[in-house]
């Protein structure tokens, strides 16, 4: 089996390497667009497998046992708002604010898919902050670790773990891929090649 990424992230490219996985990463240029009424968890799964299902169409002719990993992330606070990547600081210290003191959900949709099999999964992992001074705040954007991730913060940088109190769940899922399920499904499907 040939094993492809369908992302270009650094962090799940980081821990697949960790695993000692050989894979070549893709990026898949999937419509991020969540559509009317969509719940996040059905967000996240159309988005994982449309990510493996464009890498797929590029590889399959030459590679028939192509196998490809799609997944996607987002923050989702209590109340329902969806955090995406922030656009600007602007964006990313509302982000903060909002998880500051509270609880959140992470929810990553995967999927792998081939030729043959296509299947997915999600998982929810649930995360407290810190309730964050102003000073911490200000800190934590100046060093611009959040702005192209997810929620606006990264646990695994140098600062995130300052941020976060509590975590109930997969931590892999906090920095992108929930490393354990992933794994499973991969070799789930590459056993039915």
């Amino acid at each position: 089996m040939d094993l492809y990424l369908a992302s270009a992230s650094p962090r799940r490219i980081e821990l697949l390497k960790a695993l000692g996985l050989v894979f070549t990463s893709l990026s898949a240029d999937a419509d991020e667009t969540r559509l009317p009424g969509e719940p996040p968890r059905d967000h996240v799964l159309r988005l994982a497998a449309a990510k493996a299902e464009i890498i797929l169409s590029r590889v399959s002719l030459e590679n028939p046992r192509a196998l490809v990993l799609g997944a996607d992330t987002i923050v989702l606070t209590d109340d329902g708002k969806i955090l995406g990547k922030p656009k600007d600081p602007l964006e990313a210290r509302k982000m903060l604010d909002l998880l500051s003191g509270a609880w959140h959900s992470v929810l990553t949709g995967f999927a792998v898919v081939s030729l043959k099999t296509k299947k997915s999964g999600l998982v929810k992992t649930r995360v407290s902050f810190r309730s964050l001074t102003e000073a911490e705040k200000e800190l934590w954007l100046a060093c611009g670790e959040g702005l192209d991730k997810a929620g606006g913060y990264a646990v695994q940088g140098a600062f995130g773990p300052l941020l976060v109190d509590r975590v109930e769940g997969s931590y892999s899922n906090i920095i992108g891929l929930p490393v354990k399920e992933t794994l499973s499904l991969v070799y789930e499907v590459a056993g039915e090649l």
